[in-house]
């Protein structure tokens, strides 16, 4: 895909830049490997960030249940890893080799049959991308057809998350309960715990989020994202167009759950474990808060928003362990009441229009000629 003046304007040049700069350079070559691992960790987040861009900045569709996706993912690719984990040598101790410990601690004496597919990786990356797609279309499908939108959309959603968290921590034996899915060690016989590893895999998710931030930019430059836009604004009007809002809030819905998924199975190759906490209600409206703080219409403010508040989560918790909540929600609070658009608001506004000043040359006006021929007074004479 070829990166020029019409696919990125000046603005999106520069976040895409200084983006790659950072991600790329700066940041491995600055910080040790527990810190690099620790915003590994926080870009998965930003993956969230640019669905929600689509589907709440673009298509005005607010979905506070992300954390489902972003489970669905986690625990797809946690599956593989858990199953690898658990060979006929590495549980011999066991009642049952060759089942995961969680299954043989409740009894569980085979592997399930919904667990056999995640003894091939190809399988797995299918299911990371097809069960939180299929997951999404049958919820917007069940609701968008019924013109269930709004508020009552992302009550919905936050019930789902309810309702999956629940479900994960009542099966303990099939998805481990509350302790979620811990131990994961290799991918493919390739060890993910040494310094090394946590290296390698730093740089493919960057390269994969890069990959989305293509993705979803080149989508909201098309006319499907015009008619998100227009949808978002104008509903009744597209609808009367022609056009089938429902169809349009439904692929919304499913590429916002894709891109969570993806970020999920980054969480637990860079993380080693993945639970139901992470499922639920609260992680879901972090999330959405992050999109928020860096800018729900800008895709680089996404990233940017879960980078910055999760630094700030980090540092807060750190120094300030008994306030770092209410120093946080104070944070998000003053962003968003001063600046609404968030972090790519506050560029937009105050500095690029700096910048624009600073690059653009002023050319001499030339001279006026009157309809006789001769020139202004003042216009040097031929």
């Amino acid at each position: 895909m070829i990166i020029n003046s019409r696919f990125f304007n000046r603005s999106e040049l520069i976040g895409f830049v200084a983006l790659a700069a950072l991600l790329f350079v700066i940041l491995p070559l600055s910080l040790d490997v527990f810190r690099l691992n620790l915003v590994a960790k926080y870009l998965t987040y930003a993956f969230v960030g640019i669905g929600l861009v689509l589907c709440w900045g673009y298509g005005g569709i607010l979905s506070l249940g992300q954390g489902v996706f972003f489970g669905l993912g986690g625990y797809c690719m946690a599956m593989f890893l858990k199953l690898e984990a658990s060979s006929v040598e590495n549980t011999k101790i066991q009642s049952t080799p060759g089942i995961p410990d969680f299954m043989d601690w409740n009894q569980i004496t085979s592997l399930p049959l919904f667990w056999q597919p995640f003894h091939s990786l190809t399988l797995t990356i299918l299911a990371i991308i097809l069960v939180p797609g299929l997951f999404a279309l049958i919820i917007g499908t069940a609701m968008f057809k019924r013109r269930v939108g709004g508020t009552y959309f992302a009550i919905i959603t936050q019930a789902v998350a309810a309702i999956l968290t629940i479900l994960i921590v009542g099966q303990q034996g099939y998805t481990g309960g509350i302790n979620g899915m811990t131990d994961l060690r290799t991918l493919k016989g390739w060890d993910i715990r040494p310094d090394h590893a946590k290296v390698m895999l730093y740089f493919f998710e960057v390269f994969l989020l890069f990959g989305c931030i293509l993705l979803a930019q080149f989508i909201r430059l098309t006319k499907l994202g015009r008619i998100l836009v227009a949808m978002r604004e104008q509903e009744d009007r597209v609808r009367f167009s022609g056009y089938s809002v429902a169809n349009f809030k439904i692929f919304a819905f499913c590429m916002a759950a894709i891109f969570a998924a993806i970020g999920g199975a980054m969480f637990a190759l860079n993380v080693g474990f993945m639970s139901p906490s992470f499922v639920g209600i609260v992680p879901s409206i972090e999330m959405v808060i992050y999109t928020a703080v860096g800018g729900r219409m800008s895709i680089f403010g996404a990233v940017w928003g879960s980078l910055l508040v999760n630094v700030a989560k980090t540092g807060l918790s750190e120094s300030f362990p008994q306030l770092w909540l209410f120093g946080l929600g104070g944070l998000f609070i003053a962003v968003v009441l001063a600046f609404p658009n968030g972090l790519s608001g506050i560029w937009a506004d105050y500095v690029q229009p700096r910048i624009d000043r600073l690059l653009t040359w002023r050319k001499p006006k030339p001279a006026k000629a009157w309809t006789d021929g001769s020139v202004a007074d003042g216009a040097p004479a031929e």
